[in-house]
Order: structure tokens, then sequence, then C-alpha cells
């Protein structure tokens, strides 16, 4: 147990010390070697070769020969050699620190990577020096391990000959191209910086290329990220020799997974990525699908997204209220909701986080499943149930106190409505400041809706309230009376004086003796002298006037 505890305590430390170092050599410059090799301790001459593909049995220590007593101080680093200013590799450089005694003649240093057989190395001692450096601590060291970035390896150091239980084993990781250095010098990790800007009235990207791989030509490209990327378009090459090293990618939608990826042409060339609309998640919650005859709602986002989705209900001043058990986390995968009623208060709620979308699929659908339709007929309200659908329904009376948002539903119960046959609503009691609360029963997801009549004025009396709709319904028979009674007033006038101007022009032709006149003396009025055919011998008749009172019979004047 004790052992046990040990080797744990030993693989922590390692560990830690492998992540510090490799933290450290993250962010800081490597090493610079021209050229790799081994050196040994001054005064102690060493020999390398390679090690055996079977190496011998290791062999019973000597009495008090262990790891501990043997090695000390073995440090592990990643040192870089240079060609050019591009054209930079990485070594892994192994320095290790030997209690050197007459058993130990060298050192088997061997390297282990994933998927590749064991690199050995051995570094003997001359039997001269040997026996000169012999009792001492010597120093070994050897940069000619090849690594790539990012790599991990395990090193195995042993002495030689091998003596069963002296060894060090560690593991290592190489620094990966997120290390400045290694970005601009390690071709396997140059990959060019990008810079766009967006143009949302074009639709484009207009994307700069700077600190590429020289003598290569360059792609570049749009790619949906999710887990990988996958490209949306053709890709755009970019030659070597173009002075101006940009290109314009057109896009259709803001989608926070859409990204500009570039590359050089090399073989298993890294490429970097840029994502310019990756704070845009509300371009996710689109493309709801609804299956009118399924009656399933389902949604499968275009970008992977930790999000949760859920169904709720929006009420007039906005807020959506969560339906029960109606809510699915969503990550990649397409989401269904079973037996949805398609009603437009019917909304699905995203939330990603601290922020939440509602978004309504059946706001402006022009198909409406079912509705309530009321007609008014004489004051009255006809109120009917009208289905496109086979449904039921539970339907409740509420009524509303004054100065109350509130409904306390008084009578409820179920309804069947067949397709396209309305249904009249029996209600019962006064419809006066009253409600409908109605519920699709044969679905799973459905919205509460609160349909209200006609409220009365409650500034009123009852008997107020009924002599003003009385008064209103006269008006509605008064005034089109009216109406017509002034245009037969009107028309009539109108006739009178047609009338009056015919009779005027009539007597003009005949005559024009109507515009004669005898003045009565005794009553002191005008009487008319009506020409007869006496008239045309020397006489004029002079009927009675009933304006003067005289009753006499009319009188033939005569010369």
């Amino acid at each position: 147990m004790g052992n046990m505890f040990l080797w744990v305590a030993l693989l922590m430390s390692q560990c830690f010390w492998g992540l510090s170092g490799a933290a450290a050599e993250q962010s800081s410059e490597l090493e610079r070697i021209e050229k790799c090799g081994t050196r040994c301790s001054q005064g102690l001459h060493c020999r390398t070769k390679p090690g055996a593909w079977f190496p011998p049995p290791c062999q019973d220590p000597a009495q008090g020969l262990n790891s501990s007593s043997v090695f000390a101080n073995i440090s592990i680093s990643t040192v870089m050699s240079c060609e050019g200013r591009q054209k930079c590799s990485l070594h892994l450089q192994i320095k290790t620190a030997v209690h050197l005694t007459e058993s130990i003649h060298g050192v088997s240093i061997c390297t282990v990577t994933a998927g590749m057989m064991s690199n050995c190395q051995v570094f003997t001692f001359t039997k001269a020096s040997r026996g000169r450096m012999s009792g001492r601590k010597v120093e070994v060291e050897n940069n000619c391990f090849d690594i790539s970035p990012s790599q991990h390896v395990q090193v195995t150091v042993k002495t030689v000959p091998s003596y069963c239980g002296v060894t060090w084993t560690s593991t290592y990781e190489a620094p990966g191209c997120i290390n400045k250095d290694l970005r601009q010098h390690v071709p396997e990790c140059i990959t060019g910086k990008l810079s766009y800007d967006v143009k949302p009235e074009r639709k484009e990207l207009s994307v700069r290329v700077t600190d590429m791989l020289e003598d290569y030509d360059y792609f570049l490209r749009l790619c949906r990220n999710n887990f990988i990327c996958k490209g949306t378009g053709a890709e755009t090459k970019i030659n070597k020799g173009d002075p101006v090293m940009s290109a314009t990618l057109p896009y259709s939608r803001p989608l926070p997974c859409l990204c500009i990826e570039g590359w050089s042409l090399l073989t298993d060339a890294p490429r970097v990525q840029v994502c310019p609309f990756k704070d845009r998640l509300e371009e996710l919650w689109f493309g709801m699908n609804f299956d009118l005859l399924e009656e399933t709602l389902s949604w499968e986002p275009e970008c992977q997204v930790s999000a949760v989705v859920a169904l709720c209900q929006k009420r007039e001043d906005g807020v959506c209220l969560d339906l029960p058990h109606a809510s699915q986390k969503v990550s990649r995968e397409r989401i269904t909701f079973a037996k949805v009623d398609p009603h437009p208060q019917l909304c699905m709620k995203f939330t990603a986080g601290p922020q939440s979308w509602v978004k309504c699929p059946f706001a402006d659908a022009t198909f409406k499943a079912w509705e309530v339709v009321v007609t008014r007929q004489q004051g009255q309200e006809d109120v009917k149930m009208l289905s496109r659908i086979t449904a039921t329904f539970s339907v409740g009376q509420c009524v509303k106190s004054e100065g109350s948002t509130g409904c306390q539903i008084t009578d409820t119960h179920t309804m069947h409505v067949e397709k396209n046959k309305p249904v009249d609503f029996k209600l019962e009691g006064e419809m006066c400041n009253s409600c409908l609360v109605v519920k699709r029963l044969d679905v799973k997801f459905a919205a509460t809706v609160i349909h209200c009549l006609e409220q009365c004025q409650s500034s009123l009396p009852p008997s107020a309230a009924f002599s003003r709709r009385a008064s209103l319904d006269w008006t509605w028979v008064v005034v089109p009376a009216s109406v017509c009674l002034s245009g037969i007033i009107i028309i009539t006038l109108l006739l009178n004086l047609l009338l009056t101007v015919y009779q005027r022009r009539k007597q003009n032709m005949n005559g024009g003796c109507i515009s004669e006149k005898q003045i009565d003396p005794a009553f002191d009025c005008v009487v008319p002298v009506l020409p007869t055919k006496s008239a045309l011998h020397g006489g004029v008749l002079v009927p009675d006037s009933p304006q003067c009172g005289n009753n006499e019979k009319a009188n033939l004047i005569s010369d």
C-alpha cells in the first residue's frame, strides 16, 4: 500500500512538472541550435550508437544500486534548428545526470510516440575516462530526437548494461502551434493571419491574408464548424505571386458557426479559422417545421449550440409563459414536440446562457386550426366555435370582476367539434363582462385561450344602461326616417316650383292678361281680372274673392 501511494505521488509530481514546463514553453521563445548532437561532461569521452532492435535482458543490480542512487536532475525540453526564416524543425533535448560507478558503462535513452516504434540511442563511456570519473556525477546531453508540435512522447533512461529496476521514465508534450515562435518559423504551424471586413448589405466578406507560408499558394473558403468544418461553397485560390493577398467570399446567412478557413497548398498543412458571426446566436432560431397531419413541431440547429428549447404561451404583454413538461436540451440533434396545437399564441422559447429568444411559428400563419367566431345582431352577440380539424375542446365560462385582470371560471364543459361544422356555445347566465376559456384536449401541448365578450358600461346602473341601449335602438329607426322625410319635402318643393314656372309661361303665351289688377275699394284688396269670351266683346268677368270676403257671384261688367 505504501508503494502504491509513492507511485501516485511520483506520477502527480511528474505531471505537474510536465504541465508547468509545457506551459512555460508555450509562451516562450525556444532555444536555437545549429546542429544536433551529444555532449558529455568534461573529461568523459562518449560514443553514440543506435540501440539494438532486441536489447539483452536486464541484469541483477549490485547491492545499493537503484534509480535514485544512479539518476539525478533529468530534464526534457524542446529546441529548434533552422535553415531559413520559415524552415525550422523541433528536437527533443534530454539532459541527465548519472552517478558513475565501475558497474555503469554508459546510458541508454529511448523515446516512444503514439503509433511509432521505439527510438533508442546508446551513449557509452570509454574505459579510461570511466576509470578517471568513477564515483563522480557526470552529465549526458542529447538533442537529436525529432519531435512534432504538440506531440506526446514517453522517455525512458536506463544504464548500460541494463540493470533491473534501475530505470527512469517520464512523459512529455512538445509545445504546440499556439506558441508564437512556432507559428512564425515552423512550417507545420504557419497558417497565415486572416483579417476581414463584413459587408452586410451585399452579404460579402472581404478577407486579407498576411504572414502566410512563403513560396506556396493559399486557399480560402467558408465552412460551418460543427465538430468538423464543412464547406459551404467553392474554394478561392490566392496565387503565391499575387501582389494583393485578398479575396471576397459571399455568404447567405450570418450564422455563428460560419467561419473563414485558410491554409497553404501543403500536404497536411495546418488551417486557421476565424468566425465573424460567432456572437450572432439569434440567427439560429429559425427553420421550425410543423407537420399538419402528425401535429408535430420540430427544429434542428444549423450550428452546434448548448441551449434549452421550451414551448410557451405568449400573452398580450409579450411575456411567454412556459408550458408544463415542454422543455428539451439541444446540442446538435433535431428536437421534436409531438401532438402540438398550432395556435398563434403557442411559441418556442430558446435559452442559451443568460439570454432567451421567443419565436412564434404560427403567429403569421394563414391557416388557423380553430377559432372563436363572434357575430353581432341587434345588439346581441352570437358566439360559435369553428374548427378546420375534428377536435375536442375544454370550454369554460368566467366573469371578470371590476378593476381586476383575473377571470374566475364559473362553469366548464367539454365540446366536440367536427371539421368545418360550427358549433354554438351554450352560454348560461349574464354575458356582461364574461369571457370564454378554451383549450384543446386531444393534443399534448396546447395554449389556453381567453376570449372576452363585449363589456357592459359599468359606470351606469342597469336601468340607465337599458335606456341607453333602447335609445340607441330608436336612433337607428328615427335617423333613417328623418332623412327620407326631408327628401320627400325637398322633392315636393322642387315640383311646386316647376309647376308654378310652367303655369306662368303658359299664361304669357295666352295673352299676358294675368298682370292686370282691380282694387276692390270696399276691402282694399287685389282682385285678379280673368278674361272670358265676353271680354272679347268689351266685358270683364270679376270673380268672387274669398280673401276679401266677397260672397257674390261673378258680375258681368259691360261698357
